[in-house]
């Protein structure tokens, strides 16, 4: 590739530099020697030199863009990764050098296998070059399970240090060779980074092994091989729930689907999601995309799913023509009827979301510390803090529930919707949260989910505004119908809950602070109908709220 053609010396210096120094510190080891302890100090300030040099040429090779070649781009992202990683394990080195200066007894680490900790990592130091030129990614998992194998020789040596210190061995021998041991291990680390650098120049998309591993394992319970070449896995997200998800190309052909979409993470999470979706499916086949392949290996899983045809509803309101954005609200809100009125049941419900926002107040102010206001005085009059507040709305919120729950999404953003123009149709997507509750959960993360976008085209941001006043009525009609006299107040208290809890995600300061000020609006408005004495049926929504 050209990129190479740019870095190729110094990078294959640079590995045998790092080579060097891991075999000269073994050396240190078996035979302590000042002079080649200096040395070994001495060619830590050249490596160093080196991975600036390559970190420079990468970096300037990726501001020019290569003409748009992504290829030489991630060639050039995966160099400048492995070599901070070289130079990381190169610190090391040193590192376990300084520490085996404090050994009392330069012959005590011998009782210990540390012998076999530098054959794995001189092993693997000496595929990384082939690997990465010829994008090999046999080569890069040997490289990458070269860690599995130094973690187990450090478990099996720090339980032997163990008993050494409770047989009464000498501690600062036993600690020093501890030491030594955890730098050894961490070197590990380092070479697991630059075996997924590998990989991620190979394949173009940055995968921690265990993901590509899951990918493996689900893909092989359909029969099929793990892609590899470019253009076979495209990453689509990661979400905020530590899923990776990502599109597989080629795995079954039809008007529906033109892939599948890989999914990876938490197994509790997954699992439910699975479950939810076979959920769906019965309630309205279709609506889900179908579960292909599950599997699960520990506290982690992977699922392979149905990749769906269309777009989602928000890339259809921001970019769609008007009257194709009007169909996909239309068809969107029958859907919704059908799937409030199929899974209805008359069973009161409280969705608590005053103790949702609670759960996540400590991120809010962790992104926002200012939001944390105390009580004060203001010309005489005593203002309530904001927990204050939110420990009456709490009380409040404990007087009203839902007359009947439905089966909600449960993460009913904009871009979790599906719409498909050529069917017709809507899709649900990532589905790990739906469960039986108060219906106004969905209607108020669906409308913060269109206020919270980061649109100040006027134009687009009508839009916006139109999709929410739409949803909004077509959800008090619903109210309505179904005699749902407290709608207006349950759904204030989903939308304070929303405003406040999506501030968290906001790094515009000015933003997060325009969406909690209007959930602490909400909450003065709900507080002021209390005092007033007036029933509850009568409160209503101030509409102006939702429009930005």
């Amino acid at each position: 590739m050209r990129f190479l053609e740019g870095v190729e010396e110094n990078f294959r210096f640079m590995v045998l530099e790092v080579t060097k120094q891991v075999e000269n510190t073994l050396k240190v080891l078996e035979n302590p020697d000042p002079a080649l302890v200096a040395k070994i100090e001495s060619r830590d300030d050249y490596i160093d030199n080196l991975k600036s040099v390559i970190e420079n040429k990468c970096f300037s090779r990726i501001h020019t863009g290569f003409g748009g070649d992504k290829r030489a781009i991630d060639l050039a992202r995966a160099v400048n990764i492995i070599t901070s990683n070289l130079e990381r394990l190169a610190d090391h080195a040193v590192n376990i050098v300084m520490q085996s200066q404090y050994l009392r007894d330069p012959h005590f680490i011998k009782r210990y296998d540390y012998k076999a900790f530098f054959s794995e990592i001189t092993k693997a130091l000496r595929l990384v070059v082939k690997a990465l030129y010829n994008q090999d990614i046999t080569l890069a998992f040997k490289i990458c399970r070269a860690e599995v194998t130094l973690d187990a020789l450090f478990k099996a040596n720090f339980d032997i240090i163990l008993k050494d210190l409770r047989k009464g061995e000498s501690p600062e021998n036993c600690i020093t060779a501890h030491n030594i041991f955890r730098y050894l291990e961490r070197m590990g680390d380092t070479i697991l980074n630059i075996g997924e650098a590998i990989i991620f120049a190979a394949v173009g998309e940055k995968f921690k092994i265990h993901q590509y591993e899951a990918l493996k394992e689900t893909l092989g319970e359909l029969g099929r091989e793990v892609p590899i070449s470019d253009g076979e896995f495209h990453s689509i997200w990661g979400t905020r729930s530590g899923c990776r998800i990502g599109k597989v190309e080629g795995a079954r052909q039809g008007a529906r689907t033109s892939g599948v979409l890989f999914k990876e993470g938490n197994a509790e999470k997954l699992r439910c999601e699975t479950e939810n979706i076979r959920r769906w499916e019965a309630i309205m086949p279709g609506l889900p995309p179908k579960v292909q392949a599950f599997h699960v290996d520990g506290d982690s899983a992977s699922m392979l799913m149905e990749y769906l045809g269309g777009c989602t509803y928000q890339e259809v309101v921001l970019s769609g023509a008007p009257e194709i954005a009007a169909n996909a609200t239309f068809i969107l809100e029958q859907t919704v009827r059908q799937l409030w009125q199929e899974t209805r049941t008359d069973r009161t419900v409280k969705a608590g979301y005053v103790k949702q926002l609670t759960q996540r107040l400590d991120d809010v102010y962790r992104m926002h510390p200012s939001f944390r206001t105390p009580a004060m005085e203001m010309t005489g009059v005593p203002v309530a803090g904001f927990e204050a507040m939110l420990e009456r709305t709490a009380e409040l919120e404990a007087r009203f529930e839902a007359p009947f729950s439905v089966f909600i999404h449960g993460d009913f953003n904009i871009n979790n919707i599906v719409y498909n123009h050529e069917e017709q149709r809507i899709h649900y997507i990532d589905l790990h949260r739906s469960k039986d509750t108060d219906f106004v959960q969905d209607v108020s993360v669906f409308l913060i989910s269109n206020f919270r976008m980061p649109v100040l085209d006027s134009l687009l941001r009508t839009r916006l505004d139109d999709v929410m006043k739409e949803f909004l009525s077509f959800s008090r009609a619903f109210a309505v119908e179904n005699g749902d006299a407290t709608f207006e107040a349950r759904l204030t208290l989903g939308l304070i809950r929303s405003f406040i809890t999506s501030s968290r995600f906001e790094f515009n300061h000015r933003f997060a602070k325009e969406m909690f000020h209007r959930g602490v609006y909400l909450m003065r408005k709900l507080d002021v109908h209390r005092q007033s004495g007036k029933p509850w049926e009568g409160f209503v929504l101030p509409d102006d709220v939702l429009i930005y």
